[in-house]
């Protein structure tokens, strides 16, 4: 455990070579033992607190617990209704509160690339907490689809510029 935790992960017992020789060569895994090293390095560049490792006794399988980075834990919203809103969410908020944008304008004006962790980080939280919405909602993966705040997402920006 200790080596895992210095970035040292060594695989003693391989299970089926064949299927970790075949997934390299699809380009779908880089290699033995480079995973652990690489999420210890950005973890430790992104300032996050160190991955926690568990195993069981034979060491036949182990979990590695990735804590949140302390910016992403939730900002409690000054509305009456004590909906707790992220700090991503927020970060839309604040580009949405100059007007309706499509997703591309959102992740150009916020300086993000990644898709997915656009739409899981910010899009679908802001969603989900009614703070944002599509204007096209009964068509959510139109071309034209855009965002915008809504008026609880547009109280929110106010009640924090304020505070």
């Amino acid at each position: 455990m200790e080596d895992l935790r210095t970035g040292k992960a060594v695989n003693r017992r391989y299970r089926n070579r064949r299927i970790g020789e075949f997934l390299r060569e699809l380009d779908l895994t880089e290699g033995r033992a480079t995973g652990i090293p690489k999420i210890l390095r950005a973890m430790q560049g992104n300032g996050s607190p160190q991955p926690v490792f568990e195993t069981d006794e034979e060491r036949s399988s182990f979990v590695i617990r990735l804590p949140r980075h302390p910016a992403t834990y939730e900002i409690k919203d000054p509305s009456s209704d004590g909906t707790e809103v992220t700090s991503e969410v927020e970060a839309l908020l604040k580009v949405l509160g100059r007007g309706e944008k499509s997703r591309q304008e959102l992740q150009d004006a916020m300086g993000l690339k990644n898709l997915k962790h656009f739409r899981l980080a910010y899009i679908l939280p802001g969603l989900a907490s009614k703070h944002i919405e599509m204007t096209i909602p009964d068509k959510p993966n139109s071309r034209q689809q855009r965002y915008r705040a809504t008026s609880k997402g547009l109280q929110h920006l106010r009640k924090i510029s304020r505070g």
